[in-house]
């Protein structure tokens, strides 16, 4: 009798002792890059959470595994993060040119070796010092594979070595890139013909020059701005007919609104104006917001 007591306790302790990391996520594990691409076709009511830089939500530092983790315990989600390089030309995942704002550590990212920048220690939205560590973006690619997308922004990181470490990892499935204009697209095209792409194209003269530039539209979404007006529908009526999904950023937008009701009714606006992407600072609050 007393063995079997022992014996409860035991597995009690251990499933009650569980990390957070043990705890069951909301994936998107695609298999093939084909697979990826027929995912993010367009189809009418389709609703895509985009956390950006992660999350600044639960205390988490922003464009860091640990963020990107925490949404995925609450919703599916896709993820925009920004790899900057380091003094010996290792490519992590810090946002900002300079490490004050999001660590303990202060001056540029570049001045500084990943050796060095291992002892730093990243900070909340608050400024609140945690006890997550600076990621690479080796680290996160591995990290994401078969859970969720990374879309990589583009900060210092050269094209070319973005390209390489995709390629390294074979992560065409999960990793993409963020471009701004036709001659970037056609890099990484040119590099592989597979790489997606989010693209940004946020006016008529934008949409004219890809128009013109024979690249494909079925290995892309498309930002289209910050905000709900009337010129995205022209915007969403054109896509739509080539299947791209069209997304909007509300971080620099209705992120920003004090009141948590009036933001969940923007977020809501949004997909009701005919976005397909919600990007924001804010992903679990969308999560609950369409619930």
């Amino acid at each position: 009798m007393m063995k079997k007591i022992v014996f409860t306790l035991v597995v009690w302790v251990s499933v009650n002792a569980l990390p957070v990391c043990a705890q069951k996520l909301h994936t998107m594990d695609f298999k093939t890059v084909e697979q990826m691409y027929e995912y993010f076709h367009y189809a009418p009511g389709k609703q895509i959470i985009s956390g950006h830089r992660g999350t600044i939500e639960l205390g988490m530092p922003e464009n860091s595994i640990a963020s990107m983790q925490a949404v995925l315990e609450h919703t599916p989600a896709i993820f925009e993060v920004d790899p900057r390089l380091t003094k010996d030309s290792v490519a992590v995942m810090v946002h900002d040119a300079t490490l004050d704002r999001t660590t303990n550590g202060t001056g540029n990212v570049k001045d500084y070796t990943w050796d060095e920048l291992k002892n730093f220690k990243l900070k909340d939205h608050n400024g609140n010092v945690t006890k997550h560590r600076i990621n690479t973006l080796d680290e996160m690619v591995d990290w994401a594979k078969g859970k969720t997308i990374l879309n990589l922004d583009k900060k210092d990181l050269p094209m070319e070595m973005t390209a390489e470490i995709i390629r390294k990892h074979n992560a065409y499935a999960w990793v993409w890139v963020t471009v701004h204009t036709v001659e970037q697209a056609k890099f990484y095209l040119n590099k592989n013909p597979k790489q997606y792409l989010s693209m940004h194209i946020k006016d008529a003269a934008a949409l004219q020059a890809f128009k013109d530039s024979g690249l494909p539209y079925n290995r892309m979404i498309v930002y289209i701005g910050p905000e709900i007006n009337d010129d995205n529908q022209a915007m969403y009526a054109f896509f739509r007919q080539k299947g791209v999904l069209c997304m909007i950023s509300t971080a620099p937008s209705y992120d920003k609104i004090p009141s948590k009701e009036k933001r969940a009714q923007k977020f809501r606006a949004v997909f009701a104006d005919g976005a397909s992407v919600l990007e924001s600072d804010l992903p679990i609050e969308v999560s609950k917001a369409l619930q």
